[in-house]
């Protein structure tokens, strides 16, 4: 686990997430519930977090549901997913996850694809 928190720089509580989305904490766990986003314990104190690159002016970021879709479908866990998303990939270049941000789902949707074979 410390891995993945050393992979992502910065992350959101899920009260931290509500205000920068502006909804009600409510919402986010139904973020969380239908898989828009994902959340994992993090930190000595094991508070539910989500990567702040997760939200971009005020959203989450457009393309994340249906990548961690694919993700999952691929037998990735939340953790493999955040590992596999923030893991810099010199043939991008950066991450996957700066790649969504990018607004290149397409091609980040194929190499996840890719990982299920």
């Amino acid at each position: 686990m410390k891995e993945i928190e050393n992979l992502v720089s910065e992350w959101l509580t899920l009260p931290d997430l509500a205000e920068a989305l502006e909804v009600d904490i409510r919402e986010v766990h139904r973020l969380i519930d239908d898989r828009k986003i994902v959340a994992l314990r993090v930190g000595e104190r094991q508070i539910r977090s989500v990567p702040a690159q997760f939200v971009m002016n005020g959203q989450v970021v457009d393309s994340l549901k249906g990548t961690l879709s694919v993700l999952k479908d691929a037998g990735y866990s939340d953790e493999e997913s955040l590992a596999w998303l923030f893991t810099a990939d010199e043939s991008l270049p950066g991450t996957p996850m700066q790649a969504l941000r990018e607004g290149r789902k397409t091609e980040i949707r194929r190499r996840a694809q890719a990982l299920a074979w």
